[in-house]
């Protein structure tokens, strides 16, 4: 699913992960097929330039965002009722 292509819903459940700590980009890759790059170009164009910045901060070599950098005894992203398909 392209960011082009994104319902409202699904827009606004991108944002959210992408904001949670321990939700990985490759989840939301898994889920609506945007990479990071696109999720941030998603996010840089649905956010205020402050909260962009701040966001970029707070991601930003963040090991639970990415799968690869994370801990062995972290087994999941997410918990069993946080995706609300």
């Amino acid at each position: 699913m392209s960011q082009t292509k994104l319902t409202e819903p699904d827009l606004s459940r991108v944002i959210e992960m992408a904001w949670e700590d321990r939700t990985p980009f490759e989840a939301i890759e898994s889920l609506y097929g945007l990479s990071e790059k696109e999720v941030i170009k998603v996010m840089r164009r649905s956010l205020k330039p402050s909260s962009f910045r701040l966001w970029r901060k707070r991601v930003s070599g963040r090991k639970t965002k990415h799968r690869a950098l994370r801990p062995e005894s972290v087994l999941r992203g997410y918990c069993p009722t946080q995706y609300k398909r």
